[in-house]
Formats: C-alpha cells, structure tokens, sequence
C-alpha cells in the first residue's frame, strides 16, 4: 500500500533553519474513544496527495527477503479488530539494552524510515540486528492500527518511534484542531500498542509552518540526505544516493513501504560499517536531546 508518502524538500513555511523560536507546549486533543475503536482509513483516503503532489506507484510485489507479519498483524488489518483487542493499553514494550554511544567521539548517522509499520518492516528489522543498528521509525496512525505486533517488535529491538501523523496529509492545509487530531490519534494508537508517546514529529512532506509548530512542543524531524526512494525504485539507486551524500550527523530519509528501499539497507549498512559509522536514533544522534527542528547534527570534533 502506498499511501502518498513523496518526499520533497523540507518545506519552511516561514520558519527560519537554526531559528530558535519557542514553540508552545501541545495540548493534544482528547479522543472521545477509546483505543479499540481506531479504524484504519480507506486505501483510497490514504492514496490521495496533497494538490500539486506528484503521484507515485503503489509498491507491488513481495521483497526479495521474506516478510515475517505475525498472523495478527493480518488479522487486524482485514478483521477490523481494534489495537486494544492485541494489546492492554497498560502493556509496556521492553526495549532491549544497549550501551551509549557518543557521537562526539565516533561517526554517528541517524537512519529514519517514515510510513510504516507495513508487511517488509519485519525483514527490516532483521537486516538492522544483524549490524547491532537502531534506526528511527516516523509511523502513521492508520498503519499503527493495521500491523500492531510489527510496531511492538520494533520498540522491542530498541528503534526509536516518531508520530508521522494519522493518514500523511500535508498539515499546511488543516485548521490548528485537525493538526492536533492528526498527532494525537497516531499518539493514542502508538500508546496502545506500545506503551510510550513518541517524542517526535515528522510533518508529513517535511512540510510545516507557525501553525503546525504551535500545536505540538515536540522536535519536528526533517533530514539532511533524501534518497527519493519513492521515485527510484532500484534498490542500487536508493543505496548510492544515501552513501554519496553521507556526512557524521546526517539524517537518512527512507520509506520502509517499499520492498525495493527495504533490499537496500544491507548494502547501506556494510558500507557505512566498513566506514566506521555507528547507526544510532534521533535523539541519540544528540545526546538525548534533539533541537527543536532537526535537519541533521552539526559534524562532530571527534577526540
């Protein structure tokens, strides 16, 4: 399913890169429902750009790995069962362990893959494990709700969470009141499956402006490579265009939606490894606490 998740240049609306304006506290919206009455958007709901949005092809076909969905995970999207049903909203993801990295003294780069969870996430998170990586996952709502137990797994192999809204529109064009449904049904839904409220924020197109900064007080999350996997769907472009571009402190922009971008990230990994990189999240990229608007970290003195 593709769900209109192009990717286009960060997108200011006015705000200023560096600009160290205070961004009021968020008062998300309270939802009259509960958890298990989250139903995911029609497909066709999900398809729809922004005007003027070039449209991109729905991803077909399986993946060259094998997609490792729970049946439940199934069973939630075609069974209509509510997240509630698979998960307490009480459980807590146990993350595993790991030791700190300071990016101060090694190469860090900040892996982020947006629109997910979805059916090659799972042969994502192996190919992550198998280079002790931890990456930031930016999720839609409506997805949330469609691959529960792949959510679960990912907070559980220690990757970091942002909220991607609840059906990826482009939120320059909504009231203040739909921002902040937008951000707080995802943050419901990922409280439901996980435990936890993410700390960040992605604006859908890397688009925001004063409105859409003032209705949440979390770091909004842009990128500093783009690999335009939505466009080129050849895994060897999406690996080139991550490694050519690549710096300590970049924030790599991929879509796990696409089983092509998906088959990349083993190439991505071993070189960047051979390199002496570290895979790190967002908010490890910066000590645990990112700025208000990320694009990347500012190249660190290595001692």
């Amino acid at each position: 399913m593709d769900i209109g998740a192009r990717s286009r240049p960060p997108f200011l609306g006015g705000a200023r890169r560096g600009t160290a304006r205070t961004v009021a506290t968020a008062v998300l919206v309270a939802m009259t429902c509960g958890a298990s009455a989250l139903a995911a958007p029609s497909q066709a709901a999900h398809a729809a750009p922004p005007p003027g949005a070039v449209s991109s092809a729905a991803a077909s076909g399986a993946s060259g790995a094998a997609a490792l969905s729970a049946p439940s995970d199934a069973a939630a999207a075609s069974g209509g069962l509510g997240v509630a049903a698979l998960f307490a909203p009480d459980d807590r993801t146990e993350a595993r362990p790991r030791p700190r990295v300071d990016c101060h003294r090694v190469k860090c780069v900040a892996l982020t893959f947006d629109d997910g969870p979805g059916p090659y996430t799972d042969t994502l998170l192996a190919y992550l494990a198998a280079y002790h990586a931890h990456a930031t996952f930016f999720v839609v709502g409506s997805n949330v709700v469609a691959y529960p137990g792949v959510l679960h797994r990912t907070v559980a192999a220690g990757h970091e969470i942002g909220n991607h809204t609840w059906s990826h529109p482009d939120l320059t064009r909504l009231s203040p009141a739909r921002v902040r449904s937008q951000l707080g049904r995802t943050d419901q839904a990922i409280r439901a499956v996980t435990g936890v409220v993410p700390r960040l924020v992605r604006p859908p197109y890397g688009a925001f402006n004063g409105t859409v900064r003032r209705q949440t007080g979390r770091p909004l999350v842009l990128w500093s490579v783009d690999t335009l996997d939505w466009r080129y769907r050849s895994s060897a472009t999406v690996a080139r265009r991550a490694l050519r571009s690549v710096r300590p402190g970049s924030v790599i922009l991929f879509h796990d939606i696409h089983p092509t971008t998906v088959r990349a990230i083993p190439r991505v990994l071993r070189k960047l490894a051979g390199r002496g990189y570290r895979f790190v999240t967002v908010s490890e990229l910066f000590g645990g606490h990112p700025p208000r608007l990320v694009f990347n970290a500012a190249p660190p003195e290595l001692h």
